[in-house]
């Protein structure tokens, strides 16, 4: 067993004398399991102040408490850094449509010229005589009498009953078939004026005048 201490100090009695008391013993070893159990307590909380029930609850993660959400990183050494998580979203950067190239336009090709022979001053009463007068009633010049001379030249030879054998075309603008001069006047079997003023009508509606028609006559063989 452990040794004894017996502590003695000096009590006052009431007869005025000092005298010696005796305390009771204490052992060694309750006095060394205590002092032991203090420095083990001081060096816990020296080394590690936050461990056991004196760590702060905020630094502690139990579980999932913050419902899928990560748990703030803290630092002790003097610095912290948070983990910030945020949604992700795409960012679509719309284009400026880009101009479309134009082609230049073509030069426009120029108009090919068709010429006739001039004719002569016509005979009067004969049917160029009527073509004639028919021209300049239209307002065209010298020009476009000669181009319709040539025209019809090529076609009938002015002759009012020239008929095409292949064709069936008829008179003097070869009018296909011939009936069409009708609308000109009844007597468009026989009367040369009828036929060119039917003739006149369908060259302006086709070509719009008789070079226009002549051109065309020369360029694909029929107008």
């Amino acid at each position: 067993m452990g040794r004894h201490l017996n502590v003695i100090e000096p009590v006052a009695v009431s007869t005025g004398a000092a005298v010696r008391r005796t305390r009771k013993p204490v052992r060694v070893s309750h006095f060394l399991f205590g002092f032991v159990a203090a420095c083990a307590f001081v060096l816990v909380s020296v080394v590690d102040p936050y461990s056991g029930a004196t760590a702060s609850p905020y630094f502690q993660v139990a579980g999932d408490r913050y419902a899928g959400v990560p748990a703030q990183a803290v630092t002790i050494e003097g610095s912290y850094t948070n983990t910030v998580t945020r949604e992700g979203y795409t960012v679509t950067a719309i284009e400026k449509p880009k101009p479309v190239p134009v082609a230049p336009a073509p030069a426009p090709k120029a108009a090919t010229s068709f010429t006739a022979p001039s004719a002569a001053v016509p005979d009067p009463g004969t049917a160029k005589a009527y073509a004639y007068g028919a021209v300049q009633a239209r307002g065209w010049g010298e020009d476009q009498y000669s181009c319709l001379v040539s025209l019809w030249q090529k076609e009938s030879g002015w002759r009012v009953n020239a008929t095409n054998s292949s064709s069936g075309a008829y008179g003097i603008p070869q009018s296909l078939p011939g009936s069409k001069m009708g609308s000109a006047g009844p007597d468009w079997e026989t009367n040369a004026g009828t036929q060119i003023e039917w003739g006149l009508g369908y060259i302006v509606g086709r070509y719009g005048s008789p070079c226009g028609a002549w051109a065309k006559s020369q360029a694909s063989g029929w107008y």
